[in-house]
This record gives C-alpha cells, structure tokens and sequence, in this order.
C-alpha cells in the first residue's frame, strides 16, 4: 500500500525581539528589536551566512546605552521574503518603509563584513534621515577591478558557485544549516577552527548563540544564493558620494579582509573616521559600547 508523503513544514523559532511588517509591494520583512522602544535608533545590516540575530550579543550594550537596535533580515533571509534580482541600493527603500512603519524619521546605522555595504547605501540613500553610519570590518565594492580576487577563498567561492551553480550552492548552505543545528556547539568549533585566533575566542565564548544564527541565516538557501549574487551587483553609487559622517572600524588581527581596505574606504569617504581596535572580523564584540556611543553621539 502506498503511503503519503507529509510535506515538510518550515521551521520557524519566534523569538521576543523577532517581529514582521508587510511592505507595500506586498513582501514580508522580518527583523529584531533590541533595546528600549524610546531609545534613539540604530538599524544593523547584517553580515553574510548570517542573519537579524547577528547582533544580538549587542543587546546588554544597547540596553546600557539607551539606544534602539533594529537589525532586519535581508530579502530571502530569516524572516524576510526574497526579492529576486535586488541589489545593495534596493534595500534602502525597505529599510525606509520599515522606519517609517515605526516612525523613526533619525537614525544611526551600523554594518558588519557583508552588511558595511549595505550601511553605506542607507547613507547614500536616506542621506536626510541618517545621523551616522558604523562599517565595520567591510568591504571595498566588488565590482571594482582587483577586489573580488582579494577576498576569502570562502567568499570567493561561494560567490562563484551562487553565480554559476545556485542549485549546488543552495545544497552546500541547507547541509551547513542542518549541521548549525543538529550539532549547535560541534558546529561552531569547527568554525572556530578556520578563524584567527581573537575570532574564535568570539565564536567560542559564544557556541550556541553562533549556531543558531547561521541556522537561521540559512534556512532558506536560495536566499543566501542571491545574498551572494546581490554582493556582486554594483551598489548604485561610489564610495566617493556619500556625503554622511562615517566611522570605518577595523580590528588589526583581522584575516578575512586585506588591511588595506578599512583606509582606502575611509580616504574614499568625504566625511569620514579610521577606527582602529583590537580584535579580528568579529572585533565588533569587543567594542560595541564605543560603536553604538559614536552613533548616539551623532544624533
């Protein structure tokens, strides 16, 4: 006798910070609230293989320092639906109707690896509503002659096969997260592994929260396919014309970008700070208090 297949439900862990709105082209966007809801805001742009919860371990921080962390999962990640084709600048105008469904009309922006471009097309973009922008340990435009070859060869590769294969790179991001979260602390000490030193002590003192953001962050493969086709895409702009205040942080044990990208993108940028720190890629955690103040300062 046959029997009947069940189809498979996606899963879906609600969290207290998580919450949903409906853009007016009818997609949902997800994203996190951390933070008092009075607090002055400050939006996250996450990073790659990653999602809303990257900056969770900000929270203690925000909560001391009054400031409103609101971190959305990009289009086909966590909680948000895909918007296939997009690109950097895009994204802006999400992030705009996401303010001003919760009536934000000033605000901070902070982006990590992946998400500093992403930070930066907020200030481009929304250049009136944004006081400050924070990129952290990010990236040159990769569609600039030379850059591409000089990231990761993780980066590169998942870049690559995004772009030439997504149904295989789809596979290899679905088998990552069903490692992340059938093997939550084996999972994130093997990633340690590929890390400089001060990154794994991140990842480490952090097993479980590490796990369970890239589970998330994967769980819709195709998303982060396009995650990576998007990164590839030119941003709609140059470095050269954002016209905000910018703070370029980068640690100085850090071997996921070349050293010297944090002070080309600071030479590049009209108003901006070179922030050196202790740390590798991770280095935000070390220094989310003097982060997160330079942003409140601004406002």
């Amino acid at each position: 006798m046959a029997t009947r297949r069940r189809c498979a439900v996606p899963r879906v862990t609600v969290r207290p910070e998580d919450r949903v709105i409906s853009l007016r082209d009818g997609r949902s966007m997800g994203f996190a609230d951390y933070g008092p809801a009075d607090g002055f805001v400050v939006v996250n742009a996450h990073g790659g293989l990653s999602c809303r919860l990257d900056i969770r371990a900000a929270a203690p921080v925000a909560e001391a320092a009054g400031i409103r962390l609101i971190s959305p999962d990009r289009p086909g990640i966590g909680l948000s639906d895909p918007s296939p084709g997009r690109t950097v600048l895009d994204w802006a105008a999400d992030v705009e109707e996401l303010a001003d469904h919760l009536g934000v009309e000033r605000m901070g922006v902070l982006g990590w690896s992946m998400g500093g471009q992403y930070a930066a097309a907020l200030g481009y973009a929304l250049a009136s509503r944004i006081s400050r922008v924070a990129i952290v340990a990010g990236a040159l435009p990769l569609t600039e002659a030379g850059t591409f070859a000089r990231l990761p060869r993780m980066d590169r590769f998942f870049t690559r096969m995004s772009e030439g294969c997504p149904a295989l790179a789809g596979a290899s991001f679905r088998g990552l997260s069903v490692l992340a979260r059938a093997m939550p602390r084996q999972f994130a000490r093997i990633s340690a592994r590929s890390l400089a030193p001060a990154d794994a002590e991140v990842v480490n003192n952090e097993l479980k929260a590490f796990s369970a953001m890239t589970d998330e962050g994967l769980r819709n493969p195709a998303g982060v396919v396009e995650d990576y086709r998007a990164w590839m895409r030119p941003w709609g702009f140059d470095p050269e014309d954002l016209q905000v205040p910018v703070d370029v942080w980068w640690g100085d044990s850090d071997r996921l970008i070349p050293r010297e990208w944090p002070a080309e993108l600071a030479i590049r940028i009209p108003k901006s700070t070179l922030n050196i720190g202790s740390g590798g890629h991770f280095m935000a955690h070390l220094h989310y208090r003097a982060i997160l103040d330079s942003l409140a300062d601004a406002a």
